[in-house]
């Protein structure tokens, strides 16, 4: 029997930070400890609220303002819906889907995530999550 060992699920959900978020982390000794003090899936939500921009002049506001608020002690960035790891996870096996999140606005992802959250039992959530993916690659825009 081949044992191999899996990662835990910490590392597994670990985003790649990019390079322009890393060197302006690395200008800010604050704000990088307190980085390496989050938790990845806050990480993963700084780094999603940063790519989701569609500018680049946007982007770079966003990577100093996400800078300032970690050098602030805050630790997630304002103004954005929190996207669970199961339903950031289903986004990444789908790529349309993926791709649709990406353009919908921020009330709109809260509508989605709203909904999804708002499942009272786990069987309910995980099927609104399947759902919502195939939403989201069917080009649908809100629950």
């Amino acid at each position: 029997m081949n044992k191999t060992k899996s990662k835990p699920a910490a590392e597994e959900s670990e985003a790649t930070l990019p390079v322009d978020l890393r060197k302006a982390l690395a200008a800010a000794p604050v704000a990088k400890a307190q980085w390496r003090d989050l938790t990845p899936i806050a990480r993963r939500d700084f780094i999603s609220w940063i790519d989701s921009a569609k500018q680049p002049e946007t982007r770079r506001r966003r990577i100093e303002k996400a800078c300032s608020m970690l050098a602030a002690g805050k630790r997630r960035p304002c103004c954005y819906s929190i996207v669970s790891l199961s339903l950031y996870t289903a986004l990444a096996a789908t790529p349309m889907a993926k791709a649709q999140w990406s353009d919908l606005t921020p009330i709109e992802r809260r509508d989605f995530i709203s909904w999804i959250d708002s499942a009272k039992q786990p069987e309910t959530h995980r099927r609104r999550i399947e759902k919502a993916c195939s939403m989201l690659a069917a080009g649908k825009r809100r629950p």
